[in-house]
């Protein structure tokens, strides 16, 4: 199956620079003329129609900085940095709160971060009782309630705390066991400790566990990967997500500590991932597409068999129907046809929730044609297909009329084996889903050319 996706060849003509589609329309269209008004506007509309929620909370504190993390964070080990924060987010959440129906079903939590178990016991128990308190959060494992968890901060005492207060999905950044790679991006963390973390989590009773790989990183090399991959192997998580490293430090700062002498060539990290691709589909992983694999068996990969795989700001999600509410610094919010983002920095998110009112900084509302393209990028990213007698009946339109100008660039990636063309359906290949963001980036309307905004598809 590796020869088929991994193409050199094709890899080389389509590598270019493009969004990873979290979102169509794109963060970059975001614009601060959207506010509260546009935000409350489309809670109520959510709200009439009961749509399910998927609930997001930013916890953004680390105790140490990794150098690769492009995420937002604050560095810090003072430990009662949280109180303050945790006290306005929680205004946030009766802010939130009040906006939505009690009648309507919260079939999704995540906390991300920086660190989500940098908060005390006590205060991630008194975030889930808030939560509970402002939201309907579903009982007993009928909502995926899932936390991204670092293993240095995670032992398995916590571990089977967070099970105890409803958690029951975990993601764990491992990024490479290599000790050379971890001292060179500044995160040391013992292959003991993520087997403690990930073990307590089984035993535990979790419903899916994740890993996090990145390659691309200083001193990785295809030899040393591979033993990282053997390690992983062995640990046999539901899910998988192997990230590319991408080197902008032009925009994250902590990068310029890494040295880029020592990174792995374009043509290694090439390698590297043919590797993945290879070791995890011969262990039986699933390639999702873009960098995740998943077990036949986990819902990501049942999700994208039935046709029903989204993809938001969390990644691939199994849940399209709901609207996400994002809260805490920087979070990202979906309702409906907007998205909305809080104030990406601590002074200005305290100031707005101080002042009484939502976080809210920028936005966009997106036009009809947004939603038809981002139906057509969503169902071409998930589920690797695109029917447009089905998108005609769903939009009211003649589907191939109104892509005219788009569907012959389609049409000549049928040529280099990325899909099959089958009348009005376009089925995506296996060597379309390492180019999986090309195929939607067919669709975009806001795409400049050489747009250095994104990073590479490879």
């Amino acid at each position: 199956m590796t020869n088929k996706i991994f193409n050199e060849a094709l890899i080389a003509k389509y590598d270019k620079a493009g969004p990873r589609y979290t979102s169509y329309p794109t963060a970059v269209q975001f614009t601060d003329e959207f506010g509260n008004k546009e935000y409350i506007e489309a809670a109520k509309a959510s709200n009439e129609r009961l749509n399910p929620l998927s609930l997001y909370f930013h916890i953004p504190f680390c105790a140490t900085i990794c150098f690769y993390c492009g995420c937002n964070k604050i560095i810090t080990k003072n430990r009662k940095r949280s109180e303050p924060y945790l006290e306005r987010l929680f205004k946030e959440m009766e802010m939130q709160g009040a906006l939505f129906s009690n009648r309507a079903p919260a079939k999704q939590l995540h906390w991300g971060g920086g660190t989500p178990t940098f908060l005390s016991h006590d205060e991630m128990k008194a975030l889930m009782d808030k939560t509970r308190e402002e939201f309907n959060l579903l009982p007993n494992d009928e909502a995926e309630v899932s936390i991204e968890v670092d293993p240095r901060e995670a032992n398995a005492d916590t571990v089977r705390f967070l099970r105890s207060i409803g958690f029951n999905r975990l993601s764990m950044g491992v990024q490479d066991f290599d000790d050379k790679v971890q001292l060179a991006v500044n995160r040391i963390q013992p292959k003991e400790i993520t087997i403690e973390t990930l073990t307590a989590a089984r035993d535990c009773g979790f419903n899916s566990i994740s890993l996090d790989l990145i390659y691309g990183l200083p001193f990785q090399t295809v030899e040393t990967f591979d033993k990282t991959l053997d390690e992983v192997i062995a640990l046999s998580p539901d899910r998988l997500s192997v990230f590319n490293y991408a080197h902008m430090p032009h925009l994250f700062k902590t990068q310029k500590q890494m040295n880029a002498a020592d990174m792995p060539s374009p043509q290694e990290k090439l390698l590297i991932l043919k590797l993945v691709i290879e070791r995890l589909t011969e262990a039986g992983y699933v390639y999702i597409g873009m960098d995740h694999f998943a077990k036949p068996t986990d819902q990501l990969a049942i999700a994208q068999q039935e046709g029903l795989l989204y993809r938001n700001f969390q990644g691939y999600s199994t849940h399209a129907d709901c609207d996400v509410v994002g809260m805490g610094v920087s979070s990202i919010s979906q309702i409906g046809d907007i998205y909305s983002q809080n104030a990406k920095t601590m002074p200005q998110y305290e100031e707005r929730i101080d002042s009484g009112q939502l976080a809210i900084m920028r936005g966009v509302k997106l036009t009809r044609d947004d939603v038809i393209r981002r139906h057509v990028i969503t169902e071409i990213m998930c589920n690797l297909k695109l029917d447009l007698d089905q998108v005609s009946r769903d939009f009211n339109i003649d589907a191939r009329e109104y892509f005219k100008a788009d569907l012959p660039e389609l049409e000549a990636m049928q040529d280099d084996g990325l899909i099959i063309v089958d009348k009005d359906k376009y089925y995506v290949q296996d060597a379309g889903r390492l180019l999986i963001r090309n195929i939607g980036m067919v669709f975009d309307a806001y795409l400049q050319k050489n747009d250095n905004r994104f990073s590479r598809v490879i």
